[in-house]
């Protein structure tokens, strides 16, 4: 049957034009249920097992009818299938994923509301759909004759389709009702709820369904249904947030010039302070902090907001200050109200706020809280307010209005204005996700209910930069001690914290799994195995594939034969999934012919498959301490793919022909067959370099690599690129726990740099071709010059030192960092090297068509154009290049549409700098897990460097781990002065005396302990964090004394050296569990 919809739209250009689309009518859709006797069922399950075999692993179920015979019975409803409505998908579809929820039919109207509404859940409900051992059936009733739904003249869309629901599942009543079974539709919406039932329909809210499943009582603890009235039961001073601008208002005030709009990052080190990285007119991007949860207004981490510049009055001249209390109630806030009986925190009015305007500044009172103490405060805090005032009065009236971005361009580059401070007035969009949490150790003393009833708790994120979020359940006693997933459900404005539900438990705190599941979680890592449809993908071969002329086009011509060449490659030891090889020949000329052979990934992984849409989401192979998290199968990454010694292999080689001063004469770009002659470890090809007795063809080939890399390197740090430096660390683990026996610093070799050098060369080579033949839709990658204002700080510091940074560009930073030297301390260089670091932009991919070429130069690197394409089985980045560049040299060349569309293209460049960074963040992150357990029960004294002030505060370096953590000069314990103050005039931390001072650069001596107390003691200690403590300089409140290190030594426990026997060194023996982060 078919029937026509119309309808109007409004066109781009602001055209209306009318739309006629053909909807087509059947009676030959199937009811899903395996055992439907009705004839158009029968013959549905039976053309389905003739179009294809159940998948695997589905126990035989058939994909037109995978509802059971045999669901869940109940005493309200009999054996029922469940139907639920759109907002029951977009609210629990985290009790939906759950594997007991099974046997639900999903309604063709639902899934296209969902694909309006929200993508992320859409794409969640097809997973569940796709694995048919769920048993979930979507029926498609805006097809069915019997099923669809006109729409009446005065109705809305909205109620058109809840009776479009409403029909549905009467009829499959009326269908199954010779079986008895009855759907049972799911709702919330009172309205449809009451219609359903008015009907004679068998309907229930999502709470009375999950009733049924009374042996999952969890389930009910993800419904999250706690009121703001019990959220702010225990604050009933709290008078809520200002309201978020509409969206047409923000985008108004983004048109006007009035507002700017960023991602919103929080300091993992003070998780109330916030920043946006936005593009300012004038065409720089520069950094806006957001400054307390009143001007954050319930934006979160990684939420896109819009920002309302502060008046420069309220711009900050004081650097950060590091949260020594993780509880968020005990921390004052410009919104927080003092507890009954504490010291009031005095407020100071701005010297440009409006009278009525709430104070946005307050300074904590010191001393034991002594009402004479309290008096004082309060008689400096009226005499500041006078003086503020009489300043406001003599300040322009221009300073008390918000500042628009046109005019910090102008002056935002100068220290005397301080860092711009704004305050968000809009979410653009958020970014909420499941976190990964604990039970707020502060709860179990305070509760008294039983286990069984449902109590509103508070729950800490693991990640310190979210809020608190507030849950309703019914494990509190159970939660304790755990780790757990919740979910925020909304942030309403009368509610101080955000609102959420219960997801799922992970395990206990401090346990080594669940603390590196919950590390993977809360970086986004995809670590769940691969599906059956991925490894679908995968050579039918499988391990006993071996490369085949016709097969692999090298008798079409498609492929060049290289494996006579001395190829070999060089990587770190055990590497297994080797990515890159390299040879090199002396020609008759004089020149050297170079190549870098690069895996051939594309061969195995084909756009449009399973295989490749797996490696777009994960993006890159993800590095811990203990094992890797593969972005293809193994198969591939340690196998097919990987360049091994000895066996034939595939290609994509950059060959260059380069002078006796590495000029480049020629290059050339072939797929290719290789036969690596040697695997070679760093180590060992430094032993060949070094060995005169050794003049085998390998041997020359890899001191022929070392002297051109010599040259490349000499050209390019006189051309400006940049020599930086970054702690790395590499762990002992006991071979069979896997705990970390031994901790130290990664050493680098020349060899290092002769890989290096030709990967650089061969992506800049690369990056040139496909720009060239792909001018509008390249992935490349660059690298933003830093804002001068961002070495502010660190030329503040090295001006005692006599050293000055030159900033102007990347050579002549280079150039300075170079003289930066000090005799007496041969550390300090590299010290200096790791601080500029930290003062750099991020480099990210992006396409070329977005950006200016001007906007393409790497600053790092010091070139114009760069790209990756020398990492395809740990890079997905690369895979994509590899496509570009075969579409370049071969017409012929198959690929996606991804690599002509340019949105598509930054679609995924945005993904791929996602996940590069979480990567990077998961990796550090198990360096952190790993320092804590090797720490556990030691009591450490090791020199260190001071690489960040702090208001109270520094930051230590410890060179011989590797490892950086922060030494705090107060403690929320001592209610005392702090021993040392900040001082901005020198940028270091003073005491009161002047006798003491911690300053950037200095040299100290710290104990490194990790906090003993149990588990679920405190938020620290449910944190794992590793404690610093000053032990040299001695100053007076703070260090260490000799009788304390001593006592500390003597609690600590010995480290076991029992099965030292069994230690071994990863690096080298067991690159498969542990890798160099």
């Amino acid at each position: 049957m078919l029937r026509n919809k119309s309808f109007v739209k409004r066109t781009r250009k602001g055209n209306v034009v009318r739309t006629v689309k053909e909807h087509y009518l059947r009676d030959d859709i199937g009811c899903g249920y395996e055992a439907c006797a009705h004839a158009v069922c029968a013959q549905a399950r039976s053309e389905a097992e003739e179009r294809a075999q159940p998948a695997a692993g589905s126990s035989g179920v058939n994909p037109a009818a995978p509802l059971s015979a045999t669901p869940r019975d109940s005493a309200d409803w009999g054996r029922h299938y469940l139907v639920p409505d759109t907002n029951a998908f977009v609210n629990q579809i985290d009790i939906f994923e759950r594997p007991i929820i099974n046997n639900v039919v999903v309604l063709g109207t639902v899934l296209d509301e969902l694909r309006g509404l929200s993508m992320a859940v859409y794409n969640r409900v097809r997973a569940i759909v796709r694995d048919s051992g769920r048993r979930w059936y979507v029926f498609s009733n805006e097809h069915h004759r019997d099923t669809f739904a006109e729409r009446a003249a005065s109705e809305s869309p909205n109620d058109r389709n809840d009776r479009a629901i409403r029909r549905a599942v009467a009829w499959l009543g009326e269908h199954l009702g010779s079986a008895q079974i009855t759907p049972l539709l799911v709702t919330n919406d009172e309205g449809n709820l009451r219609r359903a039932r008015d009907d004679g329909i068998s309907a229930c809210r999502m709470d009375e369904c999950l009733q049924v499943y009374s042996e999952h009582p969890e389930l009910l603890d993800m419904m999250g249904s706690v009121s703001i009235a019990e959220r702010n039961a225990e604050d009933p001073g709290w008078t809520g947030y200002p309201e978020h601008l509409s969206p047409v208002q923000v985008q108004a005030g983004l048109k006007g010039g009035l507002l700017i709009q960023g991602t919103l990052q929080i300091a993992p080190f003070n998780y109330l302070e916030g920043s946006v990285l936005a593009a300012f007119p004038d065409g720089k991007e520069r950094r806006v902090l957001v400054l307390g949860r009143a001007d954050m207004n319930r934006a979160i981490q990684g939420d896109r907001v819009a920002v309302q510049i502060l008046p420069k009055a309220q711009w900050r001249k004081a650097p950060s200050e590091a949260l020594v209390d993780e509880d968020e109630d005990a921390v004052p806030d410009v919104d927080k109200k003092p507890a009954e009986g504490a010291v009031p925190d005095v407020a100071v009015p701005d010297a440009a706020a409006p009278p009525d305007s709430p104070a946005r500044k307050r300074v904590r009172t010191a001393g034991g809280g002594s009402a004479a103490a309290a008096a004082a405060a309060a008689a400096a805090a009226a005499a500041a307010a006078t003086a503020a005032a009489d300043q406001a009065e003599t300040e322009s009236a221009e300073d008390a209005e918000p500042v628009k971005p046109a005019d910090v361009a102008d002056s935002a580059d100068s220290a005397a204005d301080g860092e711009p401070t704004g305050r968000v007035v809009g979410i653009i969009r958020r970014n909420w996700r499941s976190y990964c949490a604990f039970l707020d150790p502060n709860f179990a003393g305070r509760s008294a209910r039983a286990s069984s009833a449902p109590t509103t708790v508070s729950v800490l994120a693991m990640d310190r930069r979210i809020p608190k979020i507030r849950i309703r359940t019914r494990q509190a006693s159970t939660l304790a001690g755990q780790r757990f997933v919740v979910a925020i459900d909304s942030w309403p404005k009368e509610s101080r914290y955000p609102q959420g539900h219960f997801v799922r438990a992970l395990g206990s705190a401090g346990d080594k799994a669940t603390e590196t599941e919950v590390l993977l979680l809360e970086h986004d890592v995809p670590f769940q195995p691969f599906t059956q449809n991925v490894r679908a993908d995968l050579p039918a071969e499988g391990a006993a594939w071996v490369f085949d002329p016709e097969r692999d086009q090298l008798n079409a011509g498609k492929r060049r034969d290289l494996r006579d060449l001395n190829v070999c490659s060089i990587d770190p030891p055990g590497c297994t999934d080797i990515d890159d090889a390299l040879h090199a020949i002396e020609l008759p000329n004089g020149n050297y012919q170079v190549g870098v052979h690069i895996a051939d990934v594309t061969n195995f992984v084909k756009p449009g498959t399973a295989m490749d849409a797996e490696a777009a989401y994960r993006s890159t192979t993800v590095y811990l301490v203990d094992r890797r998290i593969d972005m293809l199968p193994e198969l591939l990454g340690t196998n097919l793919c990987s360049l091994m010694s000895k066996v034939d292999r595939l290609a994509f080689s950059c060959v260059w022909e380069l002078d006796r001063d590495a000029n480049i004469v020629s290059v050339a770009f072939h797929k290719s067959v290789i036969h690596s002659k040697a695997s070679f470890t760093y180590d060992e090809a430094q032993s060949r370099i070094d060995d005169p007795s050794l003049n085998d063809p390998i041997t020359k080939s890899v001191r022929d690599l070392n002297m051109l890399a010599k040259k490349l390197r000499r050209r390019r740090m006189e051309a400006g690129a940049l020599t930086l430096s970054s702690p790395e660390v590499r762990f002992r683990l006991e071979n069979d726990s896997q705990d970390p026996v031994d901790v130290e610093m990664k050493a680098l070799k020349d060899t290092n740099a002769l890989v290096e050098e030709f990967m650089l060369l061969a992506n800049i080579s690369v990056a040139r071709k496909i720009h060239e033949h792909f001018p509008d839709s390249s992935l490349l990658r660059r690298h933003p010059e830093p804002p001068a204002q961002n070495f502010d700080n660190l030329q503040h510091a090295l001006k005692p030192l006599g050293i000055q940074l030159e900033t102007g560009s990347s050579l002549a930073l280079a150039q300075s960092l170079d003289r930066a030297v000090l005799p007496a301390d041969p550390y300090f260089n590299n010290l200096l090297r790791i601080l500029t670091t930290r003062c750099m932009m991020q480099a990210q991919y992006f396409c070329s068509g977005t950006r200016t070429p001007e906007e393409f130069r790497h600053y790092g690197l010091a070139t114009g154009i760069y790209t990756h394409f020398t990492s395809p089985i740990r890079r997905y980045a690369d895979v994509m290049v590899h496509r570009l560049l075969h579409a370049s040299i071969d017409r012929d060349a198959g690929y996606g549409s991804v690599l002509t569309d340019k949105t598509k293209m930054s679609e995924q460049c945005d993904v791929l700098n996602h996940r590069h960074r979480m990567a990077q963040q998961a990796g550090r992150s198990s360096v952190e897990l790993f320092t804590n357990l090797f720490f556990k029960g030691k009591t450490v004294e090791e020199p260190g460097y001071v690489t960040q002030i702090l208001q109270n505060g520094f930051g230590v370096l410890i060179p011989s781990y590797g490892i950086e953590g922060v030494v705090y000069t107060a403690s929320k314990d001592a209610p005392a002065a702090p021993a040392l103050a900040y001082d901005q005039p020198s940028h270091a931390l003073v005491s009161p005396d002047g006798g003491q001072a911690i300053a950037l650069f200095q040299r100290v001596r710290v104990v490194l302990q990790v906090d003993d107390k149990p588990v679920s003691a405190n938020v620290s200690s449910m944190r794992r964090k590793l404690s610093l403590r000053l032990v040299e300089p001695q100053v007076p409140g703070l260090s260490v004394s000799a009788d304390e290190l001593a006592a500390l030594r003597a609690a600590a426990a010995a480290p076991s050296r029992a099965d030292e026997n069994r230690v071994v060194e990863i690096v080298t023996k067991h690159p498969d569990q542990v890798q160099t982060v």
